[in-house]
């Protein structure tokens, strides 16, 4: 070595640097990406609940109240599925009843609820993942995606947290405007509400209170699918559902196979509800989902895997104080707030055409409740119960029983 001449050190030095140099690079350039999605499926991976390998006296406790409360639901018609996950514990999972109340098919854990308007948080998710790439803001107008929108003012925060005063598509436009137009797409509801006249009146002016409306979310989906050039749900497939691994859940226009596979029908009184003429509008509701997805969705969101924590806790911020109370909403999120408007519970519920939901999150006792009925019934939203046996007490004396 000492032999090695001096030109041939600064040699070997020099390609030192380079090598050193392109590596680090391509690590940064390249690696990162690959570093993201090593991580993400790593994470994806530890979305499901811990199942209970051993129980203590009060976690045995907890599963038999809950049990026990929920037998009581079922034999007071409830038909649907449940999951109930603490410390992110599976503490209770269970169906109950029919996919099709006719043909007597058992649920299972793998059963596809139509969500309802629990499909807005997911939504809302979406269009703040477009915020956070900068691609929207949420000082957007809609017109300016739509420049035909004939509401001006109407900013994409007042959509997300339902601000917007926006008329309530289903009961905008008369039936000589849907004659022989087929089932309509969010496409079409914003061709409609440009094109129709007179003008749909609206309920307010933007920003003067809170009135809660599906075309909001409407709105907020056809938007994405402006912005992305993709479909509602091939952007929400991408984005979303398979960062997440969440693989048992589809938009109700995806009849594919695959999006189909059990897959249940809605029943009010016993009886299966047709398809609506608005089933095709999507954002607002429309995804069919498992509780073990809802589960996957929340946790990946809290875990910073899809938006920052900075806009999911924008997301979990109360908007609306024209009412005194401790109930508030949102982007997206509905929510108990405690008196530093700090959420208490987090949760939205849903119901469409037989179709009834919930999911409820309980920050400080670090609960997760999913309930998904496909044959309406009002015990569905009443889970004061079963918070009561998750946080001791009584559990909260204002909680909703129909949403």
């Amino acid at each position: 070595m000492r032999n090695v001449q001096p030109k041939v050190w600064w040699g070997l030095a020099a390609l030192s640097v380079i090598l050193v140099t392109s590596w680090g690079l391509t690590w940064k350039e390249v690696g990162a990406a690959d570093r993201e999605t090593v991580y993400s499926k790593a994470e994806e991976r530890t979305l499901d609940p811990k199942p209970v390998l051993a129980t203590n006296p009060e976690m045995a406790r907890k599963i038999s109240e809950i049990e026990a409360i929920f037998q009581r639901k079922r034999r007071g018609g409830f038909n649907g599925n449940v999951l109930v996950v603490q410390n992110d514990t599976l503490l209770y999972s269970q169906s109950f009843g029919y996919g099709h109340l006719k043909d007597k098919d058992s649920l299972n854990k793998d059963s596809r609820f139509q969500l309802a308007s629990l499909s807005k948080p997911i939504t809302a998710v979406a269009m703040l993942k477009l915020v956070q790439e900068g691609r929207v803001s949420l000082s957007d107008s809609v017109q300016r995606f739509f420049p035909d929108f004939p509401y001006p003012g109407v900013k994409i925060d007042l959509l997300l947290s339902h601000r917007s005063g926006l008329p309530n598509y289903i009961y905008s436009f008369p039936d000589s405007v849907r004659h022989g137009q087929g089932y309509p797409s969010n496409q079409d509801i914003m061709h409609w509400y440009a094109t129709v006249k007179p003008t749909p009146q609206r309920y307010n002016l933007p920003d003067r209170s809170f009135v809660y409306c599906n075309t909001n979310y409407c709105v907020l989906a056809a938007i994405i699918e402006k912005v992305t050039g993709q479909t509602f749900g091939q952007y929400l497939q991408e984005s979303i559902f398979s960062p997440l691994g969440m693989d048992q859940t589809f938009l109700v226009t995806d009849t594919t196979a695959a999006a189909m596979a059990n897959r249940t029908v809605g029943h009010q009184y016993g009886r299966r509800i047709a398809k609506d003429y608005y089933d095709g509008v999507v954002g607002d509701k429309g995804l069919y989902s498992t509780t073990g997805d809802i589960y996957k969705f929340y946790n990946g969101l809290s875990k910073g895997l899809i938006l920052s924590d900075s806009l999911r806790n924008e997301a979990f911020t109360p908007r609306s104080f024209e009412k005194r109370g401790i109930r508030n909403y949102g982007y997206g999120f509905r929510m108990h707030t405690n008196p530093d408007r700090t959420p208490l519970y987090i949760y939205h519920g849903g119901w469409w055409k037989g179709y009834n939901t919930i999911l409820w999150v309980s920050p400080q006792s670090k609960s997760v409740i999913v309930v998904l009925s496909n044959s309406y019934n009002r015990a569905t939203y009443d889970i004061k119960g079963v918070l009561a046996v998750l946080e001791g007490g009584d559990g909260p004396v204002d909680i909703e029983k129909e949403l």
